[in-house]
């Protein structure tokens, strides 16, 4: 297996209404996601005290899973619907520490 591709977003919500907004969206996208292939972790987090702030975690198999994704017709809904509803959007993308890590792709037999 490679190494994947991983990022995490953190979502800023304009308001509580754009907040139950943005989860209505999530919630309408996710079962295209659930789909596909290469998208192997897509957890959505509410920070504990940051009702206005949604974390996502996104764990894809390679790059190339993560450009099928972005082109998923529920993905570019998603990314066109959520704009009106966000006030500020910061992505980082990771670099996994493969041997400080527990998950199946690194585990040793």
């Amino acid at each position: 297996m490679g190494d994947g591709y991983a990022l995490v977003v953190r979502f800023t919500l304009r308001d509580v209404s754009a907040a139950r907004r943005f989860d209505d969206l999530v919630a309408q996208t996710i079962s295209g996601i659930r789909g596909e292939a290469g998208t192997l972790a897509y957890t959505v987090h509410t920070p504990v005290d940051e009702p206005l702030t949604r974390l996502f975690y996104e764990l894809y198999a390679d790059r190339d899973a993560f450009q099928a994704h972005e082109e998923q017709p529920h993905t570019r809904r998603f990314l066109r619907a959520r704009e009106e509803l966000l006030s500020h959007v910061e992505v980082s993308f990771l670099n996994e520490h493969h041997s400080l890590s527990k998950r199946p792709s690194t585990e040793q037999s």
